[in-house]
């Protein structure tokens, strides 16, 4: 799983099914405050004794009444009315036991009374809507899990490791995008950066995904690929359109392995990958980049393939513009290419952790755009535990797809 979204999915307790959404949504305030509560019931017992001492002079068991509201912020249901019967027990008692007037005693009755049953509707609610917010989530992570597969990804070619990290925390999933398909051409492989931010960037980022798994499958050559992709950008384009959103274009980096010391690469708008060979880190050279995808129109010149060195060993990182684009605090950039030739040397997910933990130092913690990277290298025996039958079982899929 890449390390941005493992980060994502245990800060909020994704992965947990949506029928245990609201238990899990209260089990850790319960286990995290029965300091908490202990602080209360001593409180209680402080005030009690303290208004025994100071006799009419100065009534404080009055006020605990607020104890059930502080409850019910923190505590479960069970728990705000527990500790709500025993305020109202010990508010009551004290009430009943002086010497006040008939109104004044059933005044103060009805006021804890009320009080007490505020708490435990406030807890009510409470809990009601962080089940809602609980399934939600969980509705996100299986929505995740269909944008962007876990990494990493081993097929008959290629072993690919990534890092994913969307810039709203509250996200599972933002504007870039990446994807490996085996084919019965090979292995296919997809970075992209869709413009903008947000919903509508999503959603033009899952119409890419979806036509390139389909494409990648069915199309023999990778312009083909490129081709349907251009396609599925404009017509999600007429769709945003009709509906009042903005036009997207989405710059992409198409990747075809086939198993040799060359790989094939279209390049529509996007970085050029670096290749981390024999300790050195260098950028690969691109000679053409074509126009982004969706922006076809623009340009007479059909998209072409180049032809990318890839020895064995080697590790091709691709990247999105959220790691090159990373900012410190006096505004300069990210220097990529300085900064891979210390780790050239690792392992691909060891240069990963490394990039990762870089960046967030770099920038201070502080990203300015969603951040994507595969450090894709030759599969080989030893992979994710030997050759894969994942892999060969996506290849017998892909055969049967393109039979249809």
């Amino acid at each position: 799983m890449t390390i941005g979204l493992q980060r994502l999915l245990a800060t909020r307790g994704a992965t947990l099914p949506v029928t245990d959404a609201g238990e899990a949504a209260v089990r850790a305030p319960r286990v995290g405050n029965r300091a908490l509560f202990g602080g209360l019931a001593l409180l209680t017992a402080l005030v009690v004794v303290l208004d025994f001492r100071t006799g009419e002079d100065l009534s404080l068991v009055p006020l605990l009444v607020v104890v059930p509201a502080l409850v019910s912020v923190f505590g479960t249901i069970r728990q705000t009315i527990g500790v709500s019967t025993l305020i109202m027990m010990v508010v009551v008692g004290s009430h009943l036991t002086t010497d006040g007037t008939f109104w004044e005693i059933t005044t103060g009755v009805v006021v804890t009374v009320l009080a007490c049953c505020l708490g435990v509707g406030a807890c009510v609610l409470r809990i009601r809507h962080a089940t809602e917010i609980a399934r939600l989530r969980s509705a996100a992570v299986a929505l995740q899990r269909q944008i962007l597969r876990p990494l990493p990804i081993l097929t008959d070619q290629v072993l690919a490791h990534g890092i994913y990290t969307p810039i709203e925390e509250d996200r599972l999933v933002g504007g870039d995008i990446y994807e490996v398909v085996q084919s019965p051409y090979g292995t296919r492989v997809i970075i992209g950066d869709v413009q903008g931010k947000g919903l509508a960037a999503i959603g033009a980022g899952f119409a890419v995904l979806g036509a390139f798994r389909e494409a990648a499958i069915r199309e023999p050559a990778l312009t083909g690929v490129v081709d349907a992709l251009e396609d599925a950008v404009a017509r999600h384009n007429v769709f945003s359109a009709q509906t009042g959103e903005t036009e997207r274009f989405v710059t992409a980096l198409v990747l075809g392995f086939d198993g040799s010391d060359r790989v094939q690469a279209v390049n529509c708008g996007h970085l050029r990958p670096r290749l981390l060979h024999d300790g050195v880190a260098r950028a690969v050279p691109l000679r053409r980049a074509f126009v982004p995808l969706g922006l076809a129109e623009l340009s007479s010149e059909p998209r072409a393939v180049e032809w990318l060195d890839f020895p064995p060993g080697g590790t091709l990182l691709l990247c999105t513009d959220g790691v090159t684009e990373a900012r410190d605090a006096s505004g300069a950039f990210y220097p990529l290419d300085a900064r891979l030739g210390r780790w050239a040397e690792r392992a691909p997910y060891e240069v990963l952790e490394a990039l990762d933990a870089d960046l967030d130092s770099f920038s201070g913690g502080v990203r300015r755009d969603d951040i994507a990277a595969l450090a894709l290298r030759r599969a080989a025996v030893g992979d994710l535990g030997g050759p894969s039958d994942g892999a060969r079982g996506a290849r017998r899929a892909a055969e049967a797809f393109s039979g249809r």
